[in-house]
């Protein structure tokens, strides 16, 4: 049975109905600054498991946990030098940590996968702050759309996935971001999960030491590891500098298309949009994108990472 879904306003009367839906079991997405997320309460097993059946998301992947400061993070997780350093450098951000669990934290196993880690990041959006704030407990919110599609950086865009599958969405304008956290894994030493949006050179120079990186077809030990993940509808082709016939073009540089990450080259601009504009395309209902080389440094890692795993072989 299809659920009316509410679009809720970012103020406090839309925060307050926000955790009241999570406080009886609801799903409410969330802007955050990197991507929408699709909350529930963490400690809820019947609620969690909802999440996993709006998106029709794979039980084997996990979930990563928003709270409101590092003091809840630490209730739940194990928390050595590294994470201190981590979160005191990039918290609240687009920062995931993934540390040993707690005995008796109280987060339900679906999040973690039955793993002995969970994820967990503070985020940076006011609005997400607030939600989390007014319900005042841990929330599991995987980014806001239908499992392996693109994700989403505006309302509209939650909207147009699960629509009918979730109680409400808070609409919080666009995210500034745009593309997921980075993931770094803490249970030995640290390891680079996912690139995201702090570039690896700077969780590094935190860190004081170089970092290791997970390797694509590694077991998975985090969210979005999957292989295939982010994907539009159309087929996405990479590193192109032109499109074929039935593509649209996604430009970058001096590499023009149909619409451009960035005219100038700025990395920051193009994760801004990258989501936003592979929405836009595969809207026009072509067959294939075409996507321009993108330089594989800083916040590239991460816009080639999404690209690389929308553009893999689909199961």
């Amino acid at each position: 049975m299809a659920i009316a879904t509410r679009i809720l306003r970012p103020d406090a009367a839309g925060l307050a109905a926000a955790a009241a839906i999570w406080r009886a079991g609801g799903l409410v997405a969330l802007p955050t600054e990197t991507v929408y997320g699709l909350g529930a309460d963490a400690r809820n097993d019947l609620a969690v498991a909802r999440i996993f059946e709006a998106k029709g998301r794979p039980r084997f992947n996990p979930l990563i946990v928003h709270v409101t400061d590092a003091g809840a993070a630490r209730a739940l997780v194990a928390w050595p030098e590294a994470a201190e350093r981590l979160a005191t450098a990039f918290w609240p951000g687009p920062l995931t940590l993934v540390l040993p669990l707690r005995e008796g934290a109280g987060v339900s196993p679906l999040v973690t996968a039955g793993l002995g880690t969970l994820a967990v990041r503070v985020p940076a959006h006011e609005v997400a702050r607030g939600a989390l704030a007014a319900f005042g407990g841990p929330v599991a919110a995987p980014s806001a759309n239908p499992s392996g599609r693109i994700s989403p950086t505006t309302a509209a865009h939650v909207l147009a996935g699960l629509s009918g599958r979730i109680e409400a969405v808070i609409d919080g304008g666009p995210c500034a971001v745009g593309v997921e956290s980075s993931i770094v894994g803490l249970w030995g030493a640290p390891v680079l999960l996912r690139p995201g949006g702090v570039p690896q050179e700077a969780l590094e120079a935190a860190l004081g030491a170089p970092m290791a990186v997970a390797e694509a077809g590694d077991r998975l030990t985090a969210p979005g590891q999957m292989a295939s993940h982010y994907a539009p509808g159309a087929r996405v082709r990479l590193d192109a500098l032109r499109a074929a016939p039935g593509e649209a073009m996604l430009g970058f540089g001096a590499v023009a298309g149909d619409l451009s990450l960035s005219p100038s080259g700025d990395l920051r601009e193009a994760a801004a949009n990258l989501f936003h504009h592979l929405h836009a395309l595969d809207a026009t209902g072509v067959r294939g994108i075409a996507v321009a080389p993108i330089p594989e440094v800083g916040l590239g890692r991460a816009i080639n990472d999404r690209l690389r795993r929308a553009a893999a072989p689909r199961g």
